[in-house]
């Protein structure tokens, strides 16, 4: 009797260690496995179509804040007016000229020896639009100049100013109209709007806008 007990439990037990083999064999890495990774991928993707059912019900709110935003924005005079790199180069060279025929009319104590615009090279917030500007006036006039560029409307800003000294200044006809004067280079740049196009590589040629 008790080896026919132990028979029995030995029997079963190998019985169950085949079935265990038989699982570990064929059944899960055949079953199991892509089961639980299917299981995974799904509820992968109804986290990500609940995240998205999420934007979807915020996408009224967030279109409302981006109009304010651009209302905002469009409301400020620091951003250029111009819808592009090159419409806004020409209103920064109209703003210089405009500033320079008002410190001296007929520039007879200041004048526009050279304007061109330069690639920018800056990795800003905002995109920038420069003008290289080069002037040959008088100190009161030059004064005029800057201080009517910086302040007007839209917000314009001049760098890399460079300012020598020249024993006589040459109007516009090329003939000396006057002791003393300055020969003045300097950067004029202003930034683009949010959404505006920028500078590529069909900017306004320079001898385009010198031509202005």
């Amino acid at each position: 009797m008790a080896t026919a007990d132990r028979d029995r439990w030995l029997a079963l037990g190998l019985l169950l260690a085949a079935l265990a083999v038989a699982y570990a064999v064929l059944v899960h890495p055949w079953w199991t496995v892509p089961m639980l990774e299917a299981e995974s991928r799904i509820e992968t993707l109804q986290q990500r179509e609940l995240r998205q059912r999420m934007q979807l019900r915020q996408a009224p709110l967030v279109r409302e804040r981006l109009a304010q935003v651009r209302q905002q924005l469009g409301g400020r005079p620091g951003f250029l007016p111009e819808a592009s790199a090159e419409l806004a180069t020409v209103g920064l060279v109209q703003r210089l000229e405009t500033a320079v025929a008002q410190a001296s009319p007929g520039n007879r104590s200041c004048a526009i020896t050279n304007r061109s615009p330069v690639a920018d090279p800056s990795r800003e917030r905002y995109s920038r639009v420069v003008v290289q500007a080069r002037l040959r006036c008088g100190t009161p006039e030059l004064a005029a100049v800057l201080h009517s560029l910086e302040s007007g409307t839209p917000r314009l800003f001049v760098g890399n100013l460079n300012v020598l000294a020249q024993r006589h200044f040459f109007g516009a006809g090329g003939e000396p109209s006057g002791e003393g004067g300055l020969d003045v280079s300097f950067d004029l740049y202003g930034y683009l709007q949010p959404g505006a196009k920028p500078a590529s590589s069909t900017d306004v040629p320079a001898e385009d806008v010198n031509a202005l």
